[in-house]
């Protein structure tokens, strides 16, 4: 099985403390329903800035990535099934599955 990593770009934040804990909950039972399949849960990201070749330097990354998670699956296609039921996409996001290719 090869690893995916699943990149989270966009979507809403919750304005309450009651949608928080209901998007809290819609996330957990998202990953619990995955299973094996996850290998890191992975994190939000943060502030980010930008490194030009230049290397002059701006706030704020272009690609507007919002976190990411680690999954396995046997494709390409099956990782990106995994996804259809994201959160994130409930949330008017979307979400971006590329495969990591060993360097070994």
């Amino acid at each position: 099985m090869a690893a995916y990593l699943i990149a989270f770009i966009g979507g809403g934040r919750p304005e309450t403390e009651e949608e928080g804990q209901e998007v809290a909950a819609a996330w957990g039972a998202w990953f619990e329903g995955l299973g094996d399949a996850v290998i890191d849960g992975g994190n939000p990201f943060g502030p980010s800035m930008s490194v030009a070749t230049d290397g002059t330097t701006s706030e704020g990354g272009r690609s507007k990535l919002g976190g990411y998670s680690l999954f396995r699956a046997g494709n390409l296609a099956a990782a990106s099934e995994l996804v259809k039921d994201c959160p994130q996409l409930k949330s008017g996001g979307t979400v971006e599955v590329y495969e990591i290719i060993p360097m070994d």
